[in-house]
């Protein structure tokens, strides 16, 4: 029961983000401001749930992981709610930010109490579920969003204020006994740290970050509707799904690095793919294979992180970069698309195949490698 509220919580953050993203129209009518201006609550979710997220982890270490969590989702309850009743557009917008915040105290502890209660053995395995049922969060949100929206936006918001009241009384396990030292927010900026961060924030900017561009590409080359270019995003979130527990599977026999390094690769080749293909078909698949990929570097980096002692704060920067490098690549590879749409899918492909695999290799000499774990345990 307490495994599986973890599981849950996860759920919780991709949900709420993505929430909105079905609704612009709705929110654009009823706040009387234009889309675009409407498109900015995402952002106002993202961006301080990213910054915040620097720090929170080795805040929430401190103020004891448990408490903190249930803290974080009655301020989540708090802020949903003022989003279901605010009449006006800036506070609207505020109390996205707010949800934000809470997002930040929980994603990270969540996931070093899940390492905490899983073996060694195991944890590639309960990170693929976890990275599952974020999955479920962001496939699920634009329909429910939507669904929401035929009747009214703010059922939607409604809804999620009372998942997270659900969440605040649900059981956690315990807290480890509290270290003779409290955590510093430096402890969390160590190279084991930043170099996986680096990977993830390179990742996530090629792959996870490109569903507009993969929106573009498909509106430009076939005119397919709004709807039509929905389904194709969601082959992402769905094939992410499926393959979650294979992702785990892969890092837990054969390492978390080679996990990451499949990914990496696999992935250069799936988001070129999109790039040089003329047919639906084959853009839909390499998609879908691209949200194959983004699990593998997932499962593997926060492996990684958690499998050599990382705590709350190390994984808390890392998902914080990993979010960051989401936010960049609108600005990174929208003009370039627009200069050459096959260069715009080449260029993170290059990325993801030429500097992300190097950065893996710093992390295989940092501290974090079988070998270097097998030094330490010598002595």
């Amino acid at each position: 029961m307490r495994r599986a509220a973890l599981y849950v919580g996860g759920l919780l953050g991709p949900f709420g983000a993505g929430v909105v993203s079905s609704m612009l129209p709705e929110l654009s009518a009823t706040f009387g401001v234009s889309q675009g201006a409407a498109a900015t609550s995402l952002t106002a979710y993202l961006l301080p749930f990213a910054l915040v997220m620097l720090v929170s982890g080795t805040l929430g270490e401190r103020w004891g992981p448990t408490r903190t969590i249930r803290i974080a989702y009655a301020g989540y309850v708090v802020a949903a709610a003022l989003a279901a009743i605010a009449p006006w557009f800036w506070l609207f917008q505020a109390s996205r930010g707010l949800q934000g915040v809470a997002n930040a105290f929980t994603t990270p502890l969540l996931l070093t109490k899940l390492a905490a209660v899983t073996p060694k053995e195991r944890l590639g395995r309960a990170l693929g579920l976890y990275g599952a049922a974020q999955a479920i969060g962001q496939t699920s949100a634009p329909l429910a969003g939507g669904l929401a929206a035929e009747s009214s936006w703010r059922w939607a918001f409604a809804g999620t204020a009372v998942v997270a009241a659900v969440l605040t009384a649900s059981p956690l396990p315990a807290d480890d006994h509290a270290p003779e030292q409290p955590p510093r927010l430096r402890d969390a900026w160590q190279p084991v740290v930043v170099w996986p961060g680096i990977v993830i924030f390179v990742a996530w900017a090629c792959l996870a970050g490109l569903p507009f561009l993969v929106a573009f590409r498909v509106d430009d080359a076939f005119a397919l509707g709004p709807g039509a270019r929905g389904l194709v995003l969601t082959a992402y979130g769905l094939a992410g799904f499926v393959a979650a527990r294979l992702a785990g599977t892969v890092s837990d026999r054969f390492g978390p690095r080679l996990a990451v390094l499949l990914g990496l690769l696999l992935g250069a080749v799936a988001v070129a793919a999109i790039g040089l293909v003329g047919s639906l078909p084959p853009i839909v698949v390499a998609w879908a294979a691209a949200g194959v990929c983004g699990q593998l570097v997932l499962v593997g980096i926060n492996a990684l992180v958690l499998g050599a002692g990382g705590r709350g704060g190390a994984i808390s920067v890392v998902t914080a970069l990993r979010f960051l490098g989401m936010s960049a690549s609108p600005a990174a590879f929208t003009s370039l698309y627009r200069h050459d749409p096959v260069l715009g899918f080449l260029v993170p492909g290059a990325l993801l195949a030429a500097v992300a695999p190097l950065l893996a290799h710093r992390i295989f000499r940092s501290g974090t490698g079988p070998r270097a774990r097998l030094r330490h345990s010598r002595g």
